[in-house]
């Protein structure tokens, strides 16, 4: 007979227990186990009955394996190319994750109805029916009531059990294959259900092994917790080749996709949208873009470069001192890390005798996007910094610089490539930190001032 028992589940970091738990041992969450089911014998004759999709495996000499580099298949949406490093590798599985409502669906369907022109593809949704996935290609292509701009080559079908999935998939015979989304997915012969961690855990497994053995590239599309993070277990995220990030505010119309894993490519790559009527629209320049909006007279206001992977970045970013009404005053940042703000806050207070403890301090990155490296640090002081004093910073220069607890300013990577793409832009100034060893000259087109400290770098930099 066939054995079955109970097991508790952790559904943020997978961690089993015999008995239900109010709080995970492992990852601290509350009220996270879920009850399972196991049937052990079920699970034997799992593991033991077979070897994969690809059958048994044969060990090889490695100099008996072909070497030749696969041509990857062109992505049309150059953007999306970008961050995954050049177009889709076949064999591949990659994640795509996101808010909800952010755009996943709308982007995956977007590359796909360009991609089957010279591809096969086969597009499984388990959260939206047909009909549905129709509006919104009609919608995608300029309104109603245009099947012949539909692509022929592109095949949906909504389904959630994972082996009627495999069987459409040899039916089919697709080059690409999108299921949407993985937390929907379920495997018949377990019986959790659809979205548990060890359904999503053994659906991922499996399409992993479908990717490997048949060759075709497989895009998965998963939800995102309240904390920013994959929904199901962090086995996944290392289960797939690539982890991409749609990020953005669902109330401004840009939108980031940003590479955090990659096998084939750089990561921290960021390919930049515009959500419109019509689709995701990709933005070829975002600096210019980022900048459209900006009064250059305007206190508070100051220009950083950022490197995104391979690309840099122009982005404007907004400070604000305002007197407090409170005993403790506010440290508000959007778009940089909060402890940074603490730091800068307190180098320009005690370095440069900025009287700070009583002002609300506000940071803005414009775009919404979100700086992780320290290269802006120079650009967030001034910014604060012109704004207490009620100076602007100078319109047509941009700051670059690391920030320390001394008030020096320290070299960042690839300065050069920062100061190419502020030269093309039109700015014609640049403060950076003072160099000790000279490699290369600076590029031409752009002035460049060196400064050694946080003082320094602000008598060049602000106005009156």
């Amino acid at each position: 007979m066939a054995k079955t028992r109970t097991r508790y589940v952790c559904q943020d970091c997978g961690r089993a227990s015999p008995k239900a738990l109010g709080r995970c041992p492992q990852c601290g969450a509350w009220d996270s186990m879920v009850e399972e089911i196991v049937d052990e014998h079920k699970t034997a004759l799992r593991h033991a009955s077979g070897h994969g999709l690809g059958g048994l495996s044969i060990p090889k000499r490695l100099s008996e394996i072909e070497g030749d580099s696969e041509e990857r298949i062109n992505v049309p949406l150059q953007e999306f190319s970008r961050v995954l490093g050049g177009g889709v590798v076949p064999g591949s599985i990659v994640l795509v994750g996101g808010d909800p409502g952010i755009g996943k669906s709308t982007l995956m369907l977007q590359m796909t109805m360009q991609m089957a022109g010279e591809n096969r593809v086969l597009y499984v949704s388990g959260e939206e029916s047909e009909r549905q996935i129709k509006m919104r290609a009609n919608r995608l292509l300029g309104g109603e009531g245009q099947p012949d701009g539909l692509p022929d080559e592109l095949y949906l079908v909504t389904e959630t059990n994972l082996d009627a999935i495999l069987e459409h998939v040899s039916a089919v015979n697709p080059r690409l294959l999108v299921v949407d989304s993985i937390q929907t997915v379920y495997r018949p012969d377990m019986e959790s259900s659809a979205g548990s961690v060890s359904q999503v855990r053994e659906s991922a497994s499996r399409l992993r092994e479908l990717a490997k053995t048949s060759g075709i590239a497989v895009f998965v599309i998963g939800h995102v917790t309240k904390q920013g993070v994959i929904a199901g277990p962090r086995v996944l995220e290392h289960i797939v080749d690539t982890v991409l990030y749609l990020e953005g505010d669902r109330f401004q119309a840009y939108r980031l996709l940003r590479s955090v894993k990659n096998r084939f490519g750089a990561t921290s790559e960021v390919g930049v949208f515009e959500m419109q009527e019509r689709g995701m629209i990709e933005v070829t320049n975002p600096s210019e873009a980022f900048l459209a909006e900006r009064m250059a007279s305007a206190p508070g206001s100051a220009i950083a470069v950022t490197m995104e992977g391979t690309r840099p970045l122009l982005v404007e970013i907004q400070g604000l001192t305002s007197q407090t009404h409170f005993g403790n005053p506010r440290r508000t940042p959007n778009g940089i890390d909060f402890n940074r703000l603490l730091l800068i806050a307190a180098v320009l207070t005690r370095r440069l005798n900025l009287n700070l403890s009583e002002q609300d301090i506000f940071v803005n990155v414009v775009g919404g996007l979100r700086i992780d490296e320290p290269a802006s640090d120079l650009a967030v002081a001034a910014a604060i910094a012109s704004s207490m004093r009620d100076q602007p910073v100078r319109a047509d220069q941009v700051l670059i610089g690391e920030l320390g607890l001394s008030g020096e300013l320290r070299m960042v990577g690839q300065i050069n490539a920062r100061l190419r793409e502020a030269a093309s832009l039109g700015f014609k100034g640049a403060i950076v930190p003072r160099r000790l060893q000279r490699k290369e000259p600076w590029p031409s087109g752009i002035e460049v001032q060196e400064a050694r400290s946080l003082r320094e770098a602000l008598k060049l930099a602000l106005l009156g």
